[in-house]
């Protein structure tokens, strides 16, 4: 694509795109694009004059080769479905309208005319007052009527004008910042799926969903999430789309029944159609899921809300009564242009938006203000240990061999199970095997997975099963070769075993190697100078392995060899004394107890079901993302109460002066919207530094 240089400075460019008109599309691809190239550090496009300003950290060549390698349908999947271009033109237009028209009512139409078009202006918003009484409802919309019909009675129509054109000012300004909101937090949310199953006659084939095109069928089983759209064609799963839907429950699909990208399978196996490509309708979803899911409010955002509504009524009489004391007219409106509901309403739910896309730069999804106030709150955590207080890629460190079973078979067959399931320890075995080049094409019938035990299949006619020693020796009664005794007692204590039998015979024990976190221990010591007085693991480790991990990161209290209900149950008995828990897991066997807590935290790369079930969801690279989740939590807290007091305060303030008779209506009104702006921008900026 051709360019023309206009400007340049020692790591900075600005260019002008060859071209006659930049649609706002085009616009973010050349950003998305030029973003993505590593010697640059910021990017500016201008879709209205083509230009962009590029800001760049290397060689000023390494620019000018990526320019000219750009072309507008080659890069066009790097953009997201949502950017929030669109809507900024979109209100940058309306106010800019706004203004203009009202500049130009003022130095050309006559008097007559721009009086009649007030009038019209204030029918409007009389009629939205009147409807609000109607309804029994004494609302923002009934003051705003007062104001401008005793204006207009007074025949004061330059001010009934200006409080028109400020109310509609504010109330873009107010749609934008929040819809803004809402559209970066939306866009941060993002499925997290890069490969699906492709359904390929009678196997099975990994592939990025990129490849996916409308008409494959992609097979998804239990734990995994619904990538892309379709109807199911073949199988049963119960499914778990709170995320979409808001149903608290699992939904039953059967062959015939819609499957939505973004839900997850809780039990089952189905092989679903695809019929919409990658992301098409997800950032519709998750902004509705946004803007009408209750659990997503905030105790504190309720509590501003029923305030500000209470506080209408109290504004009505203190004007009726300002009035009957003085009987001036213009002091009354003085106290009827200032109302508290506005920043109220406004400043919580953007200081509570604002917290939850500032979090996603930290690498942390939030769902909803209610979970970020439950983190502030919380006195207890609970942590699980395999992927979580341990590193998030363990390895496998050896492979002991029985009843002449090839070292190198034993790992192609666990790695054939375990990658239709991943957690940590999955992942590890099926790296392994493909780090020693060892392909595993799909041998096995129907895979069955037993949360928190193992799975099980069969292969070649046999049985094959590969999980815990419970699972292995327990529950399916598996054996150990009689001559192999011996070494079986003399595996490696140092690591996480993992038993692999074929035919109800041990073939194989994988032992991983699960270091603990470096920062583990700072990390929860942290935790505890910040408010956690009770933190506790929970793993189903044996108490050997448990006790050395509890000791070694300083938790209060441990609990080994644990099966998911005991988490949950231990929750619940946690709720029962009074206090708030928060609990970090990463596995299938974890997802009970995420949903049991008050805040469920699910570690990034962890199982999908894990990720969907959980609240918050953080980086798996390290722990450090719970202190600052909780700082971020603490922060927004204070926050909230410093708008309480500062909106409080400078609107009664205000009405204070115009009871003295120093501040006229047009002016309350005035610093009134610009207040409550301010106070919805500053909720807008970052709380941490």
């Amino acid at each position: 694509m051709r360019c023309t240089i206009l400007h340049e400075s020692k790591g900075r460019l600005r260019i002008h795109m060859e071209q006659n008109k930049m649609s706002m599309h085009q616009a973010d691809i050349l950003e998305y694009y030029l973003k993505s190239i590593d010697c640059i550090s910021d990017v500016k496009v201008y879709e209205r004059t083509a230009d962009a300003i590029i800001l760049y950290t290397s060689k000023r060549e390494n620019v000018i080769d990526a320019l000219s390698r750009f072309t507008y349908q080659k890069y066009e999947l790097l953009v997201p479905e949502y950017t929030g271009r669109l809507l900024n033109r979109q209100y940058e237009d309306k106010i800019m309208v706004s203004i203009f028209c009202r500049f130009m009512g003022k130095m050309f139409l006559p008097s007559p005319v721009r009086v009649a078009l007030i009038a019209f202006r204030a029918a409007r918003c009389i009629y939205k007052g009147v409807a609000s009484l109607s309804k029994g409802k004494i609302e923002v919309a009934l003051l705003d009527s007062v104001a401008i019909s005793v204006s207009m009675l007074r025949r004061d129509f330059g001010t009934a004008s200006s409080v028109m054109f400020l109310l509609n000012i504010g109330e873009m300004l107010e749609e934008w910042t929040h819809k803004k909101s809402v559209g970066d937090l939306a866009a941060t949310m993002s499925l997290g799926v890069d490969k699906v199953w492709l359904v390929n006659d009678d196997t099975e084939i990994l592939i990025p969903i990129t490849e996916i095109e409308v008409g494959d069928c992609i097979v998804v089983r239990t734990g995994n999430m619904i990538a892309l759209d379709g109807k199911v064609v073949s199988g049963e799963a119960t499914v778990n789309q709170a995320s979409i839907t808001g149903e608290s429950l699992p939904v039953r699909k059967e062959v015939g029944s819609y499957a939505y990208a973004g839900t997850v399978v809780e039990e089952g196996e189905c092989v679903i159609c695809v019929d919409k490509a990658s992301g098409s309708g997800r950032y519709d979803k998750i902004v509705k899921m946004i803007e009408e899911s209750e659990k997503l409010k905030s105790m504190t955002e309720n509590r501003a809300a029923h305030l500000a509504d209470k506080l209408v009524p109290f504004s009505l009489g203190g004007t009726i009564l300002i009035y009957l004391l003085t009987r001036n007219v213009t002091k009354a409106l003085s106290v009827l242009m200032v109302d508290f509901s506005c920043a109220l309403k406004l400043s919580m739910p953007l200081a509570v938006l604002s917290a939850m896309r500032e979090s996603s730069y930290h690498g942390i999804t939030v769902k909803g203000g209610k979970f970020l106030e439950a983190v502030s709150e919380a006195d207890t955590i609970v942590f699980d240990k395999t992927g979580t207080l341990t590193h998030a890629t363990p390895t496998v460190a050896k492979i002991v061999a029985f009843n002449g079973q090839d070292e190198n078979e034993a790992l192609r067959l666990a790695a054939c199970l375990e990658e239709h399931y991943p957690h940590s320890i999955a992942n590890a075995v099926v790296k392994e095997a493909s780090d020693r080049g060892l392909h595993h094409e799909e041998s096995h019938s129907k895979v069955e997975y037993i949360v928190a035990h193992g799975i099980s299949s069969i292969v070649d006619g046999k049985k094959a099963i590969i999980g815990s020693y419970h699972f292995v020796f327990e529950d399916e009664a598996c054996i150990v070769p009689k001559d192999e005794q011996d070494k079986f007692e003399k595996l490696p204590g140092e690591y996480s075993h993992l038993y692999l039998a074929v035919s109800g015979v041990l073939s194989a024990v994988i032992c991983i190697d699960d270091p603990l976190r470096d920062e583990a221990a700072e990390v929860i010591s942290t935790l505890k100078r910040l408010g956690i007085n009770n933190t506790v693991m929970m793993t189903g480790d044996n108490e050997k392995t448990a006790s050395v991990v509890a000791k070694a990161v300083g938790v209060d209290k441990y609990y080994a060899e644990v099966l998911p209900e005991d988490k949950a149950e231990f929750i619940r008995k946690e709720h029962a004394a009074g206090r708030k828990v928060i609990m970090i897991g990463d596995g299938v066997n974890d997802s009970p107890a995420l949903s049991e807590a008050d805040a469920g935290i699910a570690i990034s790369d962890g199982a999908a079901i894990a990720r969907e079930v959980a609240d918050i969801t953080i980086s798996a690279d390290d722990l450090y993302s719970l202190v600052t989740l909780k700082s971020l939590s603490d922060a927004l807290m204070d926050r909230i109460d410093g708008n309480y007091k500062f909106i409080i305060g400078f609107n009664v303030f205000l009405i204070g002066l115009g009871i003295a008779g120093i501040l006229p209506p047009t002016a309350s009104a005035f610093l009134h919207n610009t207040s409550t702006i301010g106070v919805g921008v500053k909720s807008m900026t970052n709380l941490l530094k």
